[in-house]
């Protein structure tokens, strides 16, 4: 089989940080017959639930860490009932290098059939004075082989991290291990070699290259390839590896410029999430981040999209719209979902900092929960140790935001914003966090 390959976005991850991810998967299926797994770093924000269902698509899977997992180490050896002769477990111990699971019939594992096991076993039948030159080998391997199993084999849950067990497994000092599911039942088997070196994920980052904004236990994968548009602040890697920044509005564009590049044709559904990653990032090609580059793919993407993918929307603006509309808004929110949108973290200046967008349709939305936000904001920052926060409400109507701020506020006095009454700044025609408000906040602070 082949190894699998993740392909995933940002923490806190946004429209194209998802799409890109599964657009970029599909792809490497397609081109390069990898066995590319889209995954995901965080929660899918409301926008990004509207997308996938408008456009007939799952989330990807939710990825907490790079860390391995017991089961990616686990080798699925057929399980054997107890009452089976004993030749059948010896026959798959034989052929996997290693014990034979037994189960019982709910399929939770009762022992390993072992040398070692099979070895105790007759010196069982000697203490108990079994005259073994009159027994045949073919009656020792009819004996049922829950008789002859090890009973007291560790487990290791598929979810666990290896590391986590790594210490047991080396105290135990034994060769194989059992990998259970969730609800106990048998899963696999685990040898002691893999519990000690285990295999490493391989990771692509797409939408971002900044360790703080990355999986966790990144330094546990194996980072093969970034694709993004952002600045640059990578973590290193062991070895060279593909590496494309490229300052479009959107990494949805990038994949989609590579899916033209390869002659290919996605199906609507992966052709419909990536344009909304793009009109999403760029506010419908309205951002000061948006390139020529943009608007051709946007058009490319409406064509397969929504000439042919049934969707009800006439124009890529007329998607656009609805994306952005699905996204804004504070009134049904949590605040702790509001102060957490689109975080990405940074640091500039000897501190670290956060930046966090949501999309309003009116800023009159921010003055209605002002406080709530303001306390939530300052309660994020004080829980992910941040020098400073900010949250940059944007009106995608306007085309305008307004900046909530936390912690060493007064490190940003100088931004060309103003500040108003009730402690926000008024920022008109502000809408990029990437183009427009990080380079003003990183000059002031460094």
């Amino acid at each position: 089989m082949i190894s699998p390959v993740h392909i995933i976005g940002h923490l806190n991850p946004d429209t194209d940080a998802i799409a890109s991810a599964m657009g970029y998967a599909w792809l490497l299926r397609e081109r390069d017959r990898l066995n590319a797994i889209p995954a995901r770093a965080g929660a899918v924000n409301p926008q990004t639930s509207w997308v996938l269902k408008t456009v007939g698509l799952e989330p990807p899977q939710y990825l907490a860490d790079a860390s391995p997992r017991f089961e990616r180490i686990a080798r699925a050896l057929p399980p054997i009932l107890p009452d089976r002769p004993l030749r059948e477990a010896w026959a798959v111990a034989s052929t996997g290098n290693s014990g034979a699971p037994i189960v019982d019939a709910s399929g939770k594992p009762l022992g390993l059939v072992t040398g070692n096991s099979v070895f105790k076993f007759f010196s069982r039948q000697m203490e108990e004075r079994v005259d073994l030159d009159n027994v045949s080998v073919s009656r020792v391997l009819s004996v049922p082989c829950g008789d002859a199993m090890d009973t007291e084999v560790p487990r290791f849950a598929t979810s666990m991290r290896v590391r986590d067990g790594r210490g047991r497994a080396v105290r135990e000092e034994r060769d194989d291990f059992f990998v259970v599911r969730d609800d106990g039942t048998y899963f696999g088997i685990c040898r002691s070699p893999d519990v000690l070196n285990p295999p490493r994920m391989q990771i692509i980052l797409v939408d971002h290259n900044e360790a703080a904004q990355a999986i966790g236990a990144l330094d546990e994968a194996d980072l093969i390839e970034v694709l993004d548009h952002h600045r640059l602040g990578n973590p290193p890697t062991k070895t060279p590896i593909p590496f494309t920044v490229d300052p479009v509005g959107s990494t949805s564009t990038l994949v989609c410029e590579r899916i033209l590049a390869a002659g290919l044709t996605p199906p609507a559904s992966i052709a419909g999430l990536l344009l909304a990653g793009l009109m999403s990032d760029t506010l419908i090609l309205k951002s000061p981040t948006t390139t020529g580059r943009d608007r051709a793919v946007a058009e490319r993407l409406a064509g397969w999209a929504l000439n042919s993918g049934g969707f009800p929307f006439e124009s890529y603006q007329d998607f656009g719209s609805a994306v952005l509309a699905a996204g804004a808004g504070l009134a049904v929110r949590d605040v702790e979902s509001i102060v957490n949108t689109d975080l990405k973290i940074y640091e500039g200046g000897g501190i670290k900092f956060g930046v966090a967008q949501v999309e309003v349709a009116s800023l009159l939305e921010l003055t209605q929960r002002l406080d709530e936000v303001s306390a939530g904001l300052e309660a994020m920052s004080r829980a992910k140790g941040l020098g400073l926060a900010v949250l940059m409400v944007t009106d995608v109507v306007r085309g305008a935001s307004r900046l909530v701020l936390t912690g060493q506020a007064e490190r940003l006095n100088e931004l060309p914003y103003t500040r108003l009454a009730d402690g926000t700044l008024d920022a008109p025609d502000l809408v990029s966090r990437k183009k427009q408000l990080l380079p003003a906040i990183l000059g002031l602070l460094e």
